[in-house]
């Protein structure tokens, strides 16, 4: 029986084919005028990193348009705001510098990705740009570019994305609280985990 798993290059362009003289000519080593638009318009990213045995993760950023700071067009500065503390993606990259990025426009089907190395600093003259609501980021994620490209809308198209008939609502998921039950047990007190995190996002508690 012949194998379906693909597993060398070969096997995979014989699928796909190569990619058009246009699409392979787009990746560029650095920002020029047009591709700094997209990161300083854009309020979210997704950041994959991965540790030094490969195990991967991805993380979301977000904050007011244009919170990653363009310092030249080979060095971006992403500011690290307070999250759950398990620092996944910054341990990864003390331990593997290479980085991903995927920025992301409101209703813009188009994205940018970006590739690069990156490094952790608590520099103040750089991180103090970055304050919102008075808080400077204690630390922040330099990248140094090798990669830059828009990506194309297709994923975006054909999920229907940003199309407001195809939202779903929160209340037909599960609570964050509810998950937890499900892995604690039963004695795990969901509702009241729920209203004490609204309780915080409500007060923006350590948003900054």
């Amino acid at each position: 029986m012949a194998s379906t798993t693909i597993e060398t290059e070969a096997a995979l362009r014989a699928l796909l084919g190569e990619p058009t003289e246009i699409v392979a000519s787009k990746v560029s080593t650095r920002l020029n005028p047009l591709t700094r638009q997209w990161i300083e318009q854009s309020p979210f990213l997704c950041l994959a990193t991965a540790d030094d045995a490969g195990q991967c993760d991805v993380s979301p950023r977000g904050d007011p348009a244009g919170f990653v700071r363009i310092l030249d067009d080979k060095t971006l500065l992403i500011p690290e705001r307070p999250g759950n503390r398990l620092a996944d993606s910054l341990r990864n990259i003390l331990c593997n510098p290479h980085v991903g990025l995927l920025f992301v426009i409101p209703g813009v089907d188009d994205t940018l990705r970006v590739n690069g190395r990156a490094t952790l600093t608590t520099d103040l003259t750089l991180l103090g740009p970055c304050a919102v609501e008075g808080k400077v980021p204690k630390l922040g994620i330099l990248v140094e570019i090798e990669t830059a490209f828009t990506h194309c809308a297709k994923a975006f198209l054909r999920s229907q994305f940003w199309d407001p008939a195809h939202f779903v609502d929160r209340a037909t998921l599960p609570s964050n609280g509810e998950i937890h039950r499900a892995m604690k047990g039963e004695s795990f007190d969901a509702e009241t985990y729920d209203a004490e995190r609204a309780a915080r996002y409500g007060r923006r508690e350590g948003f900054y």
